[in-house]
């Protein structure tokens, strides 16, 4: 039985048909409302003529993440049966889809059950934005972020968070603007929205970083480098000295205009200033990663290592 009404098509992780289960197997919903049960609202669907829609059911543990009511009055109609539809995915997940469903169809949740739902998640998520958090517990993400705040010593404290867009952002894009200026030097020709993935700010700010090239003028606001340290100059050096692992090297190259001139070039320049992450980054990234993805990431990421390997001892080779 499915249901084409039905809120959850489309959302990752719920499977798109439904099987029959019996309520026996079935545990209560993990819900964030106060009282689970409405006997009113019971009693309507118990004495309406309609068939239900599936259930949603999170599959690892068997409990109710959306349809309490539902599976209530089948089991009122006499039933020991219920359609259901499966949800892969953590049991942290599973809170969040069952907060968003209960948003945005159903009886409505309170405001004070929707801000206790969206404390719980920034305990679960800190690494999501306050937008994505109140998009998804019906609250503004103003009211999001003062429940962050009160909540300081129980919410680990990133550097980056993720966005409703599924970009990854830090929270202050100073570095995210050095990252673009220096693209836009490297290839100006490169789309802003181009250019706005690699360095992980909007198309907005993108924009004007470039505005503020083409002035002359800092690509990071003077209200923005008091936040964030700005990347040191490269000291001027009588004799070569090892190459350090840090910014100031790969700017070094991206001002050297043998590789601005060619394609591969200018293809190297990009590739190191997209790696160039600060650490908090890096954890938002593997904190917002769905369980399921992680064996492929960790593949193809030790791909990618090798790559670079085999590059750096390429480049140190006899030849060189």
């Amino acid at each position: 039985m499915t249901t084409a009404s039905n809120p959850t098509t489309g959302v990752p992780g719920i499977a798109a048909d439904s099987t029959s289960v019996p309520l026996d197997r079935l545990h209560p919903s993990d819900s964030p409302r106060a009282e689970r049960q409405d006997a009113e609202h019971v009693r309507k669907l118990v004495e309406s003529d309609r068939e239900f829609e599936p259930i949603l059911v999170h599959r690892e543990t068997m409990r109710v993440i959306d349809g309490m009511h539902r599976l209530t009055a089948t089991a009122l109609r006499g039933r020991r049966e219920i359609a259901v539809r499966w949800f892969d995915g953590s049991e942290a997940d599973a809170y969040v889809l069952s907060v968003e469903l209960n948003v945005r169809h159903g009886l409505p949740l309170t405001r004070a059950e929707r801000r206790t739902a969206a404390g719980r998640i920034l305990r679960t998520h800190p690494h999501w934005s306050d937008r994505a958090i109140a998009e998804r517990t019906g609250l503004s993400g103003k009211t999001v972020g003062k429940l962050r705040r009160c909540a300081v010593e129980e919410i680990p404290q990133l550097h980056a968070r993720l966005g409703r867009d599924g970009s990854v952002r830090p929270l202050n894009s100073a570095e995210g603007r050095r990252i673009a200026a220096a693209l836009l030097e490297a290839d100006p020709s490169a789309s802003l929205r181009e250019l706005a993935r690699e360095s992980g700010v909007s198309v907005g700010t993108v924009r004007d970083v470039r505005d503020r090239l083409s002035c002359g003028l800092d690509p990071v606001p003077e209200r923005r480098r008091r936040c964030v340290p700005a990347v040191p100059r490269e000291p001027r050096r009588a004799v070569a000295e090892p190459v350090r692992d840090d910014g100031t090297q790969v700017r070094r190259l991206v001002r050297d205009p043998a590789l601005k001139a060619t394609d591969s070039g200018r293809l190297l320049l990009r590739m190191l200033l997209t790696t160039e992450l600060p650490p908090g980054q890096w954890q938002c990234i593997v904190a917002a990663l769905p369980a399921h993805a992680a064996p492929l990431v960790r593949e193809v990421a030790a791909r990618r290592s090798a790559e670079w390997s085999a590059l750096a001892d390429a480049l140190a080779g006899p030849a060189r």
